[in-house]
Parts: C-alpha cells; structure tokens; sequence
C-alpha cells in the first residue's frame, strides 16, 4: 500500500474524463503531425523532388524505429528492472566517481534482498527513454539544417552557372586561344611547386578548405571537364540544377541509420564513464573525420589537374579535367558520402546525449564535470553540423560528379519515367519480333520519339529525343538527343530496371 501511494493511482482510481482528455491531445498532437508530413510530402510531389520525397520517407522510418525501440522499453521495463547483478559489478563504469548506489522507488525489492542490484532499474528504464526522444529530434533536426545550409550554399552556384553563357566567358575560354596550362587561373590555384609532394599537398588541401572551399575557378573548371567528358563542347547544360539534383539523392542517403551508427552509439554512451575524459576526444571524432574528408576532396581536385598537365601543358580555351574514381579512396566515390552520414548522425546523437543529461539530471552532474567538458560539447556539436552542411557536402557534391560514371539524376525525374516506359515498350517489341523468328533491325518501327521535360510553371527545360543512331547500330541500342548531345542507351541491359541507365559515347 506505501508503494502504491508513493507511486500514485491507478487507472482505475482516475477520473474518465482525466483520461479521455490525455488521449485526446496525444492522438491530435499526433494526427497533425502526420498530416504535416504528408503536406509535405505533396510538395516535394509537386515540385518534382522524387529523392527528397524518398528522404522524408526514410526519416519517418526512422522515427518509427526509435518509436518501436521506446515501446520495447516500456513493455519490457519490469523484465529488465528483475535482472539482478552484484553489487561490485553495479558499481563499475560509473559516470561519477565514488557514487553510493541508491535503493530508489524503481529498484527491484529481490533483487535487494538477495544483496544484488538491478542491471537497470525501472526509473533508469523511463529515463533511457527521454533520450529516445531526444534523439528523435536532434536526427531530424539535423537532416534538416543539413540539407537548409547545403541549399544556401548552391544558391550561389546559380550566378555562377548564368555567367557561364555570357559573351564575357565565352570570349575568355575561346577553344581557338591557346595558353599554357599555369597561365591558366586553375594551374595558378592548383599547381604550384608542393602539388607534386604529398607530405605538402595534404597540409596546404587542409587548410585551404577553410577558404573558399568551392572557388569560382574550381566551379567551372569541373563543370567544363564534367561536359566535355559527357556531353559536346559549348553544351548549354545546366550544371548547377543537375547538381541540386545530385544533392537531393544523396540526401536520401544521409538520413539513413545504419547498424554501425548504433553500434558506435552504443560505445559512446559506454564511454561516459568516469575515468576514461571522454570529453576530450569524444567530441572530437566527428571533427577530425569531417576535416579529413574535406581535405580528401580538396586533394582530388589537385590531383586532376596534375594528370591533366602531365598529358597536355598547354590548354586550348579551358582547362580540362578528366573524370575518374581511381583519386577517391578504393575507387569509391559513394564512400565518401558514407562517411559524411556517419559523422552527421554520431553528431547529433553526442548533442541529444548532452540535451538529455542536462534535462534529466541539470547543467552540473556527473556527465559534465568540468566547464570545458560543457564548452567542448556545445561548440564541437554546432561546428561540426554548420561545416558540413554549408561547406563539405556541396564540396562533396561538386568532386564526387568527376567520378568514372555518370549518375541518373543528369536527367530531370520526368525524363527517366519517359526512358524507363521507353525500355520496357522496345523489351517487349524484342520479344514480340523474336517469337516470330524475324529480324530486328529496331525495337520500335518509329524513327525517333520525343520526351518533353517541365518546370512545375510550365517553362520547357529539357527535350529528349529518342533514335536510332546509323542503320549498322545493334538491334539493342537507342540514341538519345539532349539539346543536341547524343548518347547511346542500351535497352537490353537488365540493369535499366535498377534504374540505372548506362551510357556511352
């Protein structure tokens, strides 16, 4: 009886409408929500932002995973508080030193009378689960401010783009003026005298990250090699869109949990125990790998230049770059975007930790001893996520476009359907043909087909053009006209059902 007045009344001793009231407001609070996603989500519909759509998804998967984990803990709360320990092994790896186990009300009574204590005891089970929700809103947070600076950041990109089709830059990169590759204003950034050192290269990428990290110079170098390793010169591709496009799908990527982050998680909070200063390098971790992936990328940009010069000292018009994954680290640019995901999430789940012992316990407890330890987490945590939004992942998005192949989103998410729906309508002609033991010369007896691509007012951007490129092209093959850039699209290959599209010159 002590116990239970202690704790207070049940359900049965509370007032109906007490009750009704509370459901009421938690299922409104969460039908708003709800239907706020959803509004959303016809946005991006409307917009025709597909990767963003599918990144919303993926954070209200998310949500229902950390949801899913928070139920496991209620239902399982009384279960966890009966595991009884000792007692000398219930006092290692404490958060405060020299701390006196307390028999509070959620400490299991036999696990008391047997001398032991509970593993977790039910008031540390409910407090485990503040930090669920904590979490919660620190990942989403997150996301978003990422992809808000990210998008600051590429709005600049967009002048950029426009001066690439004045008579001005027209006039500077004229293909009938010759110069020599250091007279160039990407040789004069790029190849100096410790360009060819790695013990002086990395250092000089380091610090150049944090001024400029994306030039004007290294803008339009890439967006030059990027075109003409792709399309024709003088093309009038819009780089920048194409990138925005880029961004949204790696953004879908970054907001993904995998189970390595939880598992580092779960060592960051094993972590916080007393004796191992984790406020000295804890914080830390997302940082350095933040500065060095940034340095990786700057570091890529010089080694393309450096294997251009070695091939051709003297440039005509505009300096050229060639793309190639052998610069990123085991020829894979995707990792790098891996990486940018690991340090996003382990950054806010080291914020939310510090939001939740602050909450639950106040600013002075055993998990902040120290004013620097405060200091440390609060200017690391806000470092970390302003950097990488505003300056490593545009970086990333710009570098990682000079890898070997050429991603889908060059193409608007209209134009890909209109492909798709293509493939599959030549496939089935093919087989069709092939029952009745003819020959193919084309999977369709039309000679060409055209897909029109448009903004959500209606301006015309894209015009694809379907056909066949000479009468001696396999039977399997379709051209494709961008803007008068003709490209070669293999129907037969499986993978286009990925949606993947596999190009060739």
């Amino acid at each position: 009886m002590a116990e239970t007045e202690a704790i207070g009344s049940s359900i049965e001793e509370t007032p109906t409408w007490a009750i009704a009231a509370v459901c009421f407001v938690l299922i409104s609070i969460s039908i708003l929500i709800e239907h706020a996603l959803n509004l959303i989500s016809k946005f991006f519909t409307r917009r025709r932002r597909k990767s963003l759509r599918l990144a919303l998804y993926k954070i209200k998967s998310e949500l229902m995973l950390l949801g899913f984990i928070s139920l496991l803990l209620t239902i399982c709360e009384e279960h966890i508080s009966k595991i009884c320990i000792p007692k000398n092994v219930g006092e290692s790896f404490l958060p405060c030193k020299n701390l006196i186990h307390s028999n509070d009300i959620g400490e299991e009574p036999r696990c008391a009378e047997e001398g032991k204590v509970s593993i977790l005891s039910r008031n540390g089970v409910q407090q485990l689960q503040y930090l669920i929700f904590v979490l919660a809103f620190f990942h989403v947070l997150s996301c978003v401010l990422t992809f808000g600076l990210g998008m600051a950041k590429m709005k600049r990109w967009e002048s950029w783009e426009e001066e690439t089709r004045t008579l001005e830059y027209h006039f500077t990169n004229d293909p009938r003026r010759f110069r020599l590759t250091h007279q160039t204003s990407f040789g004069k950034r790029h190849l100096k005298c410790w360009s060819e050192y790695p013990l002086l290269l990395w250092p000089v990428c380091f610090l150049r990250q944090f001024n400029a990290s994306v030039s004007k110079t290294d803008y339009f170098t890439l967006r030059h090699g990027f075109i003409m390793a792709h399309f024709a010169e003088g093309s009038e591709f819009d780089f920048q869109k194409f990138l925005r496009r880029a961004v949204d799908e790696d953004f879908h990527v970054v907001v993904g949990i995998s189970p390595l982050m939880w598992i580092f998680s779960v060592l960051f909070i094993f972590f916080n125990a007393n004796g191992f200063y984790n406020y000295f390098w804890l914080p830390f971790i997302p940082l350095v790998m933040l500065l060095l992936v940034g340095t990786k990328l700057q570091v890529v940009i010089t080694k393309m230049g450096l294997e251009s010069h070695g091939e051709a000292p003297v440039v005509r018009g505009t300096f050229i770059v060639k793309p190639s994954d052998d610069l990123f680290w085991f020829k894979r640019p995707q990792l790098l975007l891996h990486l940018i995901q690991f340090i996003l999430f382990q950054n806010a789940f080291q914020m939310a930790f510090f939001a939740w012992t602050w909450y639950k316990f106040g600013l002075r407890s055993c998990f902040h001893r120290t004013t620097e330890d405060i200091v440390i987490r609060i200017v690391m945590g806000v470092l970390v996520q302003v950097y990488c939004g505003y300056a490593t992942l545009p970086l990333y998005a710009l570098v990682t476009q000079m890898g070997s192949s050429m991603k889908k989103s060059v193409f608007t998410e209209r134009v890909i359907d209109g492909l798709k729906n293509w493939h599959h309508s030549a496939k089935r002609s093919l087989a069709t043909s092939s029952k009745t033991n003819s020959t193919v010369a084309s999977p369709d007896p039309s000679p060409s087909r055209t897909l029109h691509t448009s903004l959500s007012d209606g301006q015309e951007v894209e015009t694809v053009e379907l056909y066949h490129p000479s009468p001696n092209a396999d039977a399997g093959h379709l051209g494709v006209e961008i803007r008068e850039e003709k490209f070669d699209i293999n129907v037969n290959d499986p993978r286009s059902y990925d949606g993947e599209i596999s190009f060739g010159r």
